[in-house]
């Protein structure tokens, strides 16, 4: 529990640096950076696999570069359902999601080393 917790805030705060290091996504705070990164992790769990599926032909024939698009209509998505947090295009979703991607990696890999199963 504590695990998703640090997640949780380790990727608002991602979310912020992305905000501040790209002008095409804004945040209006701490607190919709929190409801963004809550609303991006809901969606990746539920909807990203269903459309990875029906896209599935697609993204085999791109070698996968539409997972790409995938993930950007999530963090696109994102925007359209939080207030206080806005993506100004679909090119920015796209850049903006490759740099929260990135940060994700290195916090996943940062937890992983702090929250190892004891043996």
């Amino acid at each position: 529990m504590l695990k998703l917790i640090a997640k949780w805030l380790l990727s608002a705060t991602a979310l912020l640096a992305v905000a501040y290091l790209y002008s095409g996504v804004q945040l209006a705070g701490f607190a919709a950076a929190m409801w963004a990164a809550l609303i991006i992790g809901l969606l990746n769990a539920l909807v990203r696999p269903v459309l990875f599926i029906l896209t599935l032909p697609i993204t085999v024939l791109t070698l996968g570069l539409f997972f790409f698009v995938i993930n950007a209509l999530m963090f696109y998505a994102a925007s359209g359902l939080t207030d206080g947090f806005h993506v100004r295009s679909f090119g920015a979703a796209v850049i903006g999601s490759l740099l929260y991607s990135l940060a994700g990696l290195i916090i996943d890999s940062a937890l992983e080393g702090i929250f190892e199963p004891r043996r």
